[in-house]
């Protein structure tokens, strides 16, 4: 095997562990695949050459790429007298994961805060009601407290996406580049 063959079977065992691993990312193996083949280019590339490097589809690659776009792995590129849409790889893995935990937690915290506001303002109200018995009222409590619970532990979740956002969580777990200057 020369080096060039050992060269590629390394970067495709690469490839395709991230392409076993995309699925932490709501993505296909084939967005894996894609992603990982786009990492080891050194220049942004087409959709054409992401279809003739891979034997995908055009409109496969297009529907990847967006998606990989969408959770800000992947960033349309710009060279002079290219009149395609290019595409490259963002190289931070480290602002990659802050993205996409940032995104996916966001949505939940929205949808999660949304749905205990609206519970616990009838709940809180249905407590207050006097036709209510008083077995009803203990149970609409309990309620009460596990929705403050939860609640709470949303706002420490918006916390700590806040910390990942604005990098504070560098200062707990530092990046490995960043530790070599403590």
């Amino acid at each position: 095997m020369d080096g060039k063959e050992k060269l590629d079977k390394a970067r495709e065992r690469i490839i395709e562990t991230i392409a076993q691993n995309m699925h932490l990312y709501g993505l296909t193996p084939s967005a894996g695949r894609q992603y990982g083949t786009m990492f080891f280019h050194n220049r942004p590339l087409t959709l054409d050459d992401m279809t003739e490097e891979l034997g995908m589809s055009k409109t496969s690659m297009s529907t990847s790429v967006r998606a990989l776009t969408d959770l800000k792995l992947v960033e349309r590129a710009w060279i002079r007298g290219v009149r395609k849409d290019l595409y490259q790889v963002r190289d931070d893995w480290y602002q990659n994961f802050i993205d996409l935990f940032s995104i996916k937690w966001r949505r939940s915290i929205s949808l999660y805060s949304a749905a205990i506001r609206k519970s616990l303002n009838e709940l809180q109200r249905l407590e207050q009601d006097p036709t209510i018995d008083d077995e009803l009222k203990e149970e609409i409590a309990i309620d009460i407290e596990k929705l403050i619970y939860i609640r709470d532990y949303y706002e420490w979740l918006d916390r700590l996406v806040d910390a990942f956002e604005d990098h504070e969580i560098f200062d707990l777990v530092p990046r490995k580049d960043e530790s070599k200057n403590e």
